[in-house]
């Protein structure tokens, strides 16, 4: 219970911009007095909070406001895309301190892969200065599927021979903090919520648009991971019946039809990018970038190609609005400022068409409030749900003897 109090407490903090007294605090968390006078001297204590002023509101004696300390706490983030590995450092209100970015090693083993990915993070935590000591964790956002439980990555697809590799135990290894390692789409829903909640939306989807499409979910204010953390595979969902043919027997799935790979080969076919040069590849990225500034150069195929690809998400984020009867639709990932102007246009009309909730509300669709290049933030934000935010599960009592 203690834990659960000093998280509830903790949450309310971050949520207000301006701090609350300890006041305010017993009244929103319905909590005595004295409880609250306790936790709040421990967070003080600890460095997670200061007192940052006096209010006076009416008679009585002034009111101490307490607010969540920078540098109270750090969280370093490690998101890794099949195309590019991104790292960050976040203080504790969610500041970016240092990031940096690069291609992903797949020619070396994943064993290598990842300890270098650990070097890079122990590298990045030295240049910053920051106080190690102060760090809470390594949060990574992986393709899945996951093992949650063991911090292993078991198949992705796109990144060949990264069978069962211990992400969590190879970099607790190398960078000797402890690691939390979830699917990408979960960090970015979590990373949604913790930068300010998909616009105070409290039940949406999260698209997330890296070298593969996925979906994390929010209902409630809380984060839906599924029975093993694996929740929203939608490559398979079909998009377009009369689409191409998938691997898996149909036609016209989100696997064929919308992710970064198979528009920019669409836009090939189109001549709205030029052949692949064999000598001299280009970055998957850097290769949808170029297509989105063709289509905004007025290149009618290359603006075709992306409109088509924008309706045919449309159809399959349909199935997922109307299962779960959210309010919004958030775009993300290391690929959605390519495809921002497109879906932003065409998926909405056709969401709402297709929506069996027009009488009741609307679905509004959104692209994500944190900044492109910074889905390692993401990841980050995995450490500091893990200590703020409140959870049910720390009110179960310990059942091992």
């Amino acid at each position: 219970m203690g834990n659960f109090n000093q998280a509830v407490i903790l949450d309310s903090i971050r949520r207000s911009d301006e701090g609350l007294s300890r006041v305010e605090l017993a009244s929103s968390a319905g909590l005595a007095a004295q409880t609250v006078s306790n936790i709040c001297r421990r967070l003080l204590d600890s460095g997670l909070i200061v007192e940052a002023g006096k209010e006076t509101s009416g008679p009585g004696k002034p009111r101490t406001i307490l607010q969540l300390d920078p540098r109270g706490m750090y969280a370093v983030g490690l998101h890794l895309d099949p195309a590019l590995t991104s790292y960050a450092l976040l203080d504790a209100v969610g500041n970016v301190v240092a990031s940096r970015q690069e291609p992903t090693d797949l020619a070396s083993t994943p064993a290598d892969a990842v300890a270098a990915m650990g070097a890079m993070v122990r590298q990045l935590i030295a240049e910053s200065g920051v106080d190690e000591q102060r760090i809470a964790g390594v949060g990574v956002a992986t393709p899945g599927p996951v093992d949650v439980a063991s911090g292993t990555v078991l198949d992705p697809p796109h990144m060949t021979g990264w069978t069962r590799v211990p992400l969590r135990d190879i970099l607790e290894e190398s960078t000797g903090l402890p690691v939390v390692v979830e699917k990408d789409v979960t960090a970015a829903a979590v990373a949604e919520l913790w930068a300010g909640g998909a616009h105070n939306a409290a039940d949406f989807v999260f698209v997330y648009v890296g070298t593969g499409i996925g979906a994390g979910l929010v209902l409630n204010d809380e984060v839906v991971r599924g029975s093993s953390g694996n929740v929203g595979e939608i490559g398979h969902i079909i998009a377009d019946s009369d689409g191409p043919a998938c691997d898996c027997g149909r036609r016209g799935c989100v696997k064929v039809t919308c992710m970064p790979e198979t528009i920019v080969a669409r836009a090939r076919e189109a001549g709205a990018l030029p052949p692949a040069d064999p000598l001299s590849p280009q970055l998957l990225v850097e290769d949808m970038a170029a297509l989105a500034q063709a289509a905004a150069d007025g290149n009618l195929a290359a603006a075709e190609v992306l409109a088509q690809s924008a309706r045919r998400m449309a159809v399959a984020v349909s199935v997922l609005t109307n299962l779960l009867d959210v309010e919004k639709v958030v775009f993300g990932g290391p690929f959605w400022p390519a495809l921002a102007a497109s879906h932003l246009a065409q998926v909405p009309p056709v969401l709402a068409e297709l929506s069996v909730t027009t009488s009741v509300h609307t679905v509004d669709v959104v692209g994500t409030i944190v900044s492109s290049g910074e889905e390692a933030f993401g990841a980050a934000c995995l450490v500091m749900e893990k200590t703020f935010s409140p959870k049910a599960t720390h009110l179960l009592l310990d059942a091992t003897p």
